[in-house]
């Protein structure tokens, strides 16, 4: 399993989460298609920075090209001029199962009995090894990952059409997987009974289609989202139209939560609601069970800003910049030396003193998973002049760790799980602390707990998981 690397602080992930990985798809004979999964990527960006790819279909065969790195390393004008089709699907990812490297990188190319197809993952399977044993033993797997055992399963599934074949490999995978796959002229799009993992699909130009992890990659290059996938859905866009199907197999929803509270990006809609008031709304409920005798609030860039924003708005208090982000810190693969890594968040965040100089400072942030970078940022606010810190949190405690497509921590690691709020509170060097409740998260994000996976948050895991836990975060690919 390879491990997140947190620039930070210049070490192994403390609280950085990690969603595994962005999926797009494009269906627009005439255009240039590998270009706009270009752009759609580049606005998933945020969902996975280790390795990307394109695949495209041109009627006849399929080409494609995948490197490590992020998209505007591994793509330019050369390689997106070769790309030459009328469909195409693009990944990028962050791995978590299956270590960082380019055998690794999606999208995958398999052939099939129905001819070939490319295929791009975002979930993490929990029943890998099983299914890794119903394959005939010619057949061998040249990546270490989820995601190339769920490609090889549908290859060699019974059915007449791809479609077909997709089901019956539902039928027999468990755990998130939200899929985009091409053919040499057609694409489809399924999401796992429990839509752990989003997707949603919208129109491009007269007769296009576009779907993706997110609709900020559909805006990104002007295509008009319709609707989210539905959870055990299978669509299929070519010449003859738009077809849907739905798996007979029907599950307790269970959406990530954390697409809202953190990995979706703010101007995202899920399921018909606003990233960005959903993530101000929890805010707004923040400050009312933890107000703060304080002067300012600020906000950890960025995707607690809304939250920080909402506080502010609720409470009466003025909002203000208390932390630069260094956007850039994060995109390289050079690691900091020692004395670089001393540094910790200074490597990542510059304060702005003028803001904090003397204040009582309410300091909102979206989690706190092994309590290693907040004490940090609660220290270098105190070094840049403030009275009093205040922390508060837009989630509620993480207390147990994800099997379902996020590198997160182990129970072990988490701070939560091992201490109490108030220890935590001592462990961080906050004046006082406040987690926003389950129930004031449901209420901001306008849905209702059995729809939604809660499993870090409370421990009780939808049935998408079911055996024993692993000792460690073994999450997907994706």
């Amino acid at each position: 399993m390879a491990r997140a690397y947190d620039e930070e602080a210049g070490q192994p992930a403390g609280d950085v989460l990690h969603e595994a990985c962005g999926i797009t798809a494009v269906y627009a004979p005439g255009d240039d298609v590998a270009r706009l999964v270009y752009f759609g990527l580049y606005a998933l960006q945020h969902r996975g920075q280790e390795s990307a790819g394109i695949a495209v279909g041109n009627g006849r065969t399929l080409d494609s090209h995948r490197e490590m790195g992020l998209i505007t390393g591994v793509f330019d004008e050369e390689i997106l001029g070769r790309l030459r089709g009328d469909v195409a699907i693009g990944h990028t990812r962050y791995s978590t199962t299956g270590s960082s490297i380019v055998v690794n990188a999606q999208p995958f190319v398999e052939d099939s009995d129905l001819g070939p197809f490319a295929f791009g993952h975002n979930g993490n399977l929990t029943n890998a090894d099983e299914l890794a044993a119903t394959l005939p033993d010619n057949v061998r797997l040249s990546a270490t990952s989820d995601s190339e055992i769920l490609a090889k399963v549908i290859a060699r599934a019974k059915g007449k059409t791809f479609a077909e074949k997709i089901q019956v490999a539902m039928r027999v995978a468990e755990g998130a997987y939200s899929v985009v796959m091409c053919t040499p002229d057609a694409i489809y799009a399924f999401r796992d009974p429990w839509g752990v993992r989003p997707l949603c699909i919208g129109t491009y130009g007269e007769a296009g289609y576009m779907v993706a992890s997110e609709s900020c990659a559909l805006a990104t290059v002007g295509a008009h989202y319709l609707r989210e996938i539905a959870a055990g859905e299978v669509v299929a866009i070519d010449a003859n139209g738009v077809r849907t199907e739905h798996t007979e197999i029907v599950k307790t929803p269970a959406l990530c939560m954390f697409e809202y509270i953190y990995f979706a990006r703010p101007d995202s809609v899920l399921s018909g609601r606003s990233i960005y008031m959903a993530r101000y709304e929890m805010g707004r409920a923040l400050a009312r069970q933890h107000p703060a005798d304080a002067d300012v609030v600020m906000a950890i860039p960025d995707s607690a800003i809304p939250g920080g924003i909402g506080y502010a708005a609720e409470s009466g208090l003025p909002y203000v910049e208390g932390l630069i982000k260094n956007r850039y810190i994060g995109r390289t693969f050079i690691s900091p030396d020692q004395n670089m890594r001393s540094q910790g968040v200074r490597l990542k965040f510059n304060p702005v003193v003028e803001n904090l100089r003397g204040q009582r400072v309410v300091v909102v942030d979206d989690s706190i998973v092994r309590g290693t970078t907040t004490p940090r940022i609660v220290k270098l606010l105190r070094d840049a002049g403030a009275r009093e810190v205040h922390v508060r949190i837009t989630s509620p405690p993480i207390i147990d760790p994800c099997y379902l497509g996020v590198d997160m921590a182990t129970h072990k690691e988490l701070i939560a799980a091992n201490f109490t709020i108030e220890e935590i509170r001592v462990t961080i060097g906050a004046d006082t602390l406040g987690f926003l409740s389950k129930e004031g998260l449901l209420g901001a994000v306008s849905r209702e707990r059995g729809e939604m996976c809660l499993g870090c948050l409370t421990g009780d895991y939808p049935e998408t998981y079911a055996g024993p836990r692993p000792l460690a975060v073994t999450s997907s690919e994706n």
